[in-house]
């Protein structure tokens, strides 16, 4: 019995000292200072080697286009000026679009200084009749010569008199034909030199694409050619060439109208055969003259023509090559080039339609 006591009592002994022992390294433990985390790295790609981009070779109709800037004019305009120089603008009947008829006033000079210069004469001419009167009657009494001298001179008196008259005419402008002003670059009292140009007067019934083009682009394109027209706010219209520009002269200072001599060095006004006009399939309805517009013209076009992006095409001096795709590698292959626009390049030789090459 003292035994199993013993025994009871030591295992509780054991227990208690062994648990003592467990909280005393729990205890040691937590006063120990926490471990740093490891840091995580993050993870590096390999850079990866940038692939050129590759191109199927294929086939497509190729154009070759002329593309201008115009604007709508009419076919029918006029430049208005006066051959007398040196006068006022005495009134001025017309405003900046307005529509006028065939014969309505579009200004007048100031031209009293004529006016009285015409009434003296007249008077004068009164007091020659008398005097020729009085020759003619003593005409049998004259020598012929004296007497041929003085009919020569009664009638250059009466054709001054008509000069000056025909003169004064001038003085006030009418409008030729029934239509839209579409330029006044003018004011009353400006003083006026002979050619200046007073309005321009336009049939806006007869508007019709106009463009300009160099001489280069002039070279590939004939009457007849077909055309489309981007009109701004309307969109795209077909049509034709039906005239080509007329060749100005380097030098136009002597064509009777001063080329830009009479009005001081100003900007001559443009004509219709400044242009190259197209005829439109069918005119779009209320477009004024002067809307801006472009206009595309194919001077060439070759169907099923071998194509490939220009980026493709390499050049080392005088040979022309791509790099065409063959499986997992790539060879050299010279090549013939045919026409070119802006986004393809026809290849006459040295490519088939279903080759890859490669990109620069």
């Amino acid at each position: 019995m003292f035994t199993k006591w013993w025994t009871g009592r030591s295992s509780k002994r054991a227990a208690a000292l062994l648990l003592g022992c467990s909280l005393a390294l729990s205890a040691g433990c937590s006063l120990l200072p926490a471990e740093p985390e490891e840091e995580v790295l993050p993870t590096i790609a390999p850079p990866q080697i940038s692939k050129k981009p590759e191109y199927e070779v294929t086939t497509q109709t190729l154009e070759t286009r002329v593309e201008a800037a115009g604007k709508l004019i009419s076919l029918r305009e006029e430049t208005l000026y006066y051959t007398l120089d040196g006068k006022r603008l005495k009134d001025l009947y017309i405003k900046p679009g307005q529509k006028v008829k065939k014969g309505d006033p579009i200004a007048s000079l100031d031209v009293e200084d004529m006016q009285k210069q015409l009434r003296d004469q007249r008077l004068q001419f009164r007091k020659d009749e008398v005097a020729m009167k009085e020759t003619l009657r003593k005409k049998d009494e004259m020598p012929p010569v004296d007497f041929e001298a003085a009919v020569i001179a009664f009638e250059e008196k009466r054709q001054a008199i008509g000069d000056l008259e025909e003169e004064i005419g001038k003085a006030t402008l009418v409008a030729p034909f029934a239509g839209t002003v579409v330029q006044l670059p003018v004011q009353k009292g400006d003083a006026i030199k002979a050619y200046d140009p007073i309005c321009v007067i336009a049939d806006t019934g007869q508007l019709v694409p106009g463009i300009k083009l160099d001489a280069d682009e002039l070279e590939q394109v004939t009457v007849g050619m077909k055309a489309v027209v981007d009109i701004n706010g309307v969109g795209e219209v077909s049509g034709k060439i039906t005239a080509l520009p007329v060749a100005q002269p380097d030098d136009n200072g002597g064509n009777g109208n001063g080329g830009n001599g009479g009005n001081g060095g100003a900007s001559t006004p443009e004509r219709p055969e400044d242009f190259l006009l197209i005829q439109l399939d069918k005119v779009p309805a209320n477009v004024a003259r002067g809307t801006m517009l472009s206009v595309s013209i194919v001077v060439k076009s070759k169907p099923n023509a071998i194509v490939i992006p220009p980026s493709t095409l390499r050049s080392i001096g005088s040979r022309t090559y791509v790099q065409v795709v063959e499986g997992e590698t790539k060879r050299e292959v010279d090549v013939e080039v045919g026409e070119q626009t802006a986004t393809a390049v026809e290849i006459l030789k040295g490519l088939e339609p279903g080759m890859k090459v490669v990109g620069r």
